[in-house]
């Protein structure tokens, strides 16, 4: 079975770090570009970044350039979303999706998200 599990969400004050993981069971991501996107409560679903197969390329939506910071580990069939700096406007449930070898494909895969609050 095709599986993305995303992790290490959680409640976290302002100016502090999360490092969410998104690893890969039934495939491997050696040929998927993955994704990160994220839905605050009563907002559309934004995507916060992407990085392709290869980690060659990356992108970020404007509002999380230079704080955040994505990583992949294709040996452990892992990506990652360093996050720093975080802001309560950052408060989510974050999600990690896959297409095929780059970020301009279409995200055929998803993982069921993970909550991260960013609150005092």
């Amino acid at each position: 079975q095709l599986q993305l599990v995303e992790s290490g969400g959680g409640l976290v004050q302002p100016g502090g770090s999360l490092r969410l993981s998104c690893a890969a069971s039934g495939f491997t991501l050696d040929y998927y570009a993955i994704g990160w996107f994220r839905q605050a409560p009563g907002k559309e679903r934004e995507r916060v970044s992407c990085i392709s197969n290869r980690g060659s390329y990356t992108n970020y939506a404007d509002s999380v350039k230079g704080r955040f910071t994505i990583s992949r580990d294709n040996a452990k069939n892992t990506v990652y979303l360093q996050m720093n700096s975080l802001k309560p406007e950052d408060t989510a449930v974050y999600y990690c999706a896959a297409a095929s070898l780059y970020c301009s494909g279409s995200m055929g895969y998803w993982g069921k998200g993970t909550l991260v609050t960013v609150s005092s």
